[in-house]
Parts: C-alpha cells; sequence; structure tokens
C-alpha cells in the first residue's frame, strides 16, 4: 500500500523500541531486535539500555553477566549483541558463508587446518570447568604455546572458533567481556533448533519486527546471505508480511506493526520526541539503504572521511538531525540545522535519560 516516509520512519521507531512501549530489560531489547551492532561494547551497551523503561548501565552489565545476553559475530564479520537460545540457528544459517569467504585470507596469514585443532584444543583446556579468559590473555595463552597472533592471526583465530560455535563474549571484564566456553555459558539444551527454511524464515521475521519495514535488499545486507534465502523466508512467513511503497520503493514490513501503527495513531509525545542514539545504532545501521534516515550530504559528518566510525546521532521526527558527545557531565548535541524550542527540550529530556544511565 503507498504510505509516506514519515509512515515509514514511525513504524521503524515503534518496531526498534524507540517510541512506543519499551521493553522492560536490556535482554528484552535483544530478543525484540534478534542483534544488535556492538563492536564498539559502551556504544551497545546505550543502545539496549535506551530502549528500557528505565535505562540502566547496571542492568545491561547484570544481563550479560547472567548469560541473558550474549556477544559473537552472527553475521557480517561484525560483533552483536544476542540472546543466547537463538545464536546456534542463527550461526546455523551464516556460517558457512562467512567462513568460506575466509579461506583466502586464511592462506595470506598463513593460518592452516592444525592451526586451528591446535588453538580450539588449547583454549577449551583452558575455560573447561566455567572458567574465563580475557581476550589479550587468550593471545598470551596461544603464543606461550608457539601460535603466532600478529598481524590479525590472533582475531582469525577467534572469529573462526566463535563461527563454530566454540566460544562467545560472555561476563564483562574489566572494561569489555571475557570469552567462554559456548556449550558451558549457553548450553545446547536451551538454544532452539530449526530446521534450514524455518530459520531463514525466523530470521526474517525476527528482523522485521525488530527492524521493520526494510527492503528485502536490506535483509540480505544486515545477515550477508542471499536473495534465494530472502525469497524463500518471505514465501514461508506468506500472510504475516505485507508491503508499504514509499517514494517508489518497496518495504516489506509483518502485518502486526502494520495494524498496530494504523491502530495507535502517533501522539503529541512521540511527535516532538529527540533521541539521542549512540554510535553504530541499529536505527542508522541496521539497513543498507540509509537515506531514509540520514540525507546523503549529511552523511559525512556522521562518518567523518568516510572512515567507517560512527558518531552518535540525534535524532528528531525519525531522521538524523546532527551528532552529540558527551564531555563530563555536559552532553553537547551538534545540529545540522537550528532545532526548534520543542527539539531542544527533547534533546535535554534525551540527555537526562543518558545521564541516569551513565550514573
Amino acid at each position: 500500500m503507498p504510505a509516506r516516509r514519515s509512515d515509514l520512519l514511525r513504524m521503524r521507531r515503534l518496531a526498534q523500541a524507540l517510541d512506543g512501549d519499551r521493553e522492560v530489560g536490556p535482554a528484552d531489547v535483544t530478543r525484540r531486535m534478534l542483534a544488535v551492532q556492538a563492536q564498539d561494547f559502551g556504544a551497545a551497551c546505550w543502545a539496549l539500555a535506551l530502549r528500557t523503561v528505565a535505562p540502566s548501565r547496571s542492568a545491561v552489565l547484570a544481563d550479560l553477566d547472567a548469560g541473558r545476553i550474549v556477544r559473537l559475530w552472527p553475521m557480517r564479520g561484525t560483533l552483536h549483541f544476542v540472546a543466547p537460545e537463538d545464536l546456534r540457528w542463527m550461526l546455523g544459517v551464516t556460517t558457512a558463508r562467512m567462513v568460506a569467504g575466509l579461506t583466502r585470507r586464511h592462506r595470506d596469514l598463513e593460518l592452516e587446518p592444525p592451526d586451528f585443532v591446535r588453538a580450539q584444543d588449547l583454549l577449551t583446556a583452558a575455560l573447561s570447568g566455567g572458567r574465563s579468559l580475557g581476550r589479550a590473555d587468550v593471545m598470551a595463552l596461544w603464543e606461550a604455546a608457539g601460535i603466532a597472533t600478529g598481524g590479525q592471526r590472533g582475531y582469525h583465530l577467534l572469529y573462526f572458533l566463535a563461527q563454530t560455535g566454540v566460544i562467545c563474549w560472555g561476563p564483562t571484564h574489566r572494561t569489555q567481556q571475557a570469552l567462554v566456553l559456548l556449550d558451558e555459558w549457553a548450553p545446547l539444551s536451551a538454544s532452539r533448533t530449526l530446521e534450514p527454511d524455518e530459520a531463514i524464515a525466523e530470521y526474517l521475521r525476527r528482523y522485521l519486527a525488530g527492524h521493520g519495514p526494510a527492503t528485502l535488499k536490506d535483509f540480505v545486507w544486515w545477515t550477508k546471505g542471499t536473495v534465494a534465502q530472502a525469497r524463500t523466508a518471505v514465501a514461508v512467513l506468506g500472510d504475516e508480511l505485507t508491503t508499504l511503497e514509499v517514494d517508489g520503493t518497496e518495504y516489506l514490513v509483518t502485518a502486526r506493526l502494520a495494524d498496530t501503527a494504523t491502530a495507535t495513531p502517533e501522539t503529541r509525545a512521540e511527535s516532538a520526541a529527540v533521541h539521542l542514539l549512540p554510535g553504530f545504532d541499529e536505527y542508522l545501521l541496521g539497513y543498507q539503504n540509509r537515506d531514509p534516515v540520514i540525507d546523503p550530504a549529511d552523511f559525512e559528518r556522521v562518518v567523518p572521511g568516510k572512515n567507517g566510525i560512527f558518531s552518535p546521532v540525534v535524532i528528531a521526527r525519525g531522521r538524523v538531525a546532527g551528532t552529540w558527545r558527551r564531555d563530563g557531565e555536559a552532553i553537547e548535541a551538534r545540529p545540522f540545522l537550528p532545532l526548534t524550542a520543542a527539539q531542544e527540550r527533547g534533546v535535554e529530556r534525551a540527555a537526562d535519560r543518558y545521564r541516569r544511565y551513565a550514573d
């Protein structure tokens, strides 16, 4: 059905728990979103917290320490927060393609199958019995055993063992997380088991529930999967999905989200809401095409020099309206254009939420 860009953006804010009903805790946000980009640990913790009723950094860390959230590379070679019960079926969809795509890189790094086996044996022995190690400790372990970790060798060893379901990032460790054995931290008995077509359909269902509306290309990019897989998912889901046409582009959306948005008109508070999102937030990065959210002319102001480092952003009326940073206790917004008085007040409210989270 035809729709306006404002309708698209409102549905996305509802799907991502930026507007409408927020989630009770960080683990609930993770399940809602399916996966939350988390290569910047601190930023990702705020991404989870801001979508909860009462943002709290300690609540995020508690869920990580309890194993209610894990961090891994489930897709695109990028760290994400995911729910432990979802991790294995997600890897079942993505691992084969991800590992196959690294064959040449492994050859360049002179990493052979025996290197991965030996690294796994050493790390499994060190972590067995519920133990955990920080990344530096793992590298020291391998180096002491004669396995060179320089030049990204260590990273690729970790990545391979994570992709193949041996390890994951678990409890907090200093300002990051420690590595643990996946089978101990997130037992197989608690994991969901899905057939291939069920798994790719669940991937699309959950992506759209937490990110929609989105295009088929957005989903293929997000998972780094194939168009054939995506089309299979659409066929399996059938009437669970509907479509929106915005500016000549077709977007997929769950029928449930479309009905919710139609049944609950935008409130005055939602229309005036301003959000201070972290760098690398799913609201901006969860799609291949980001034009609905940010003016292409402003993109380099968020990613200076297009260096891959995304600054925290100010969202007003669903669009990127500027960047922001914390300087001690002060929150400094840097709008691209002058904000209205209502938007200025919105920035202050959002800043107060962040301060309460960080304290």
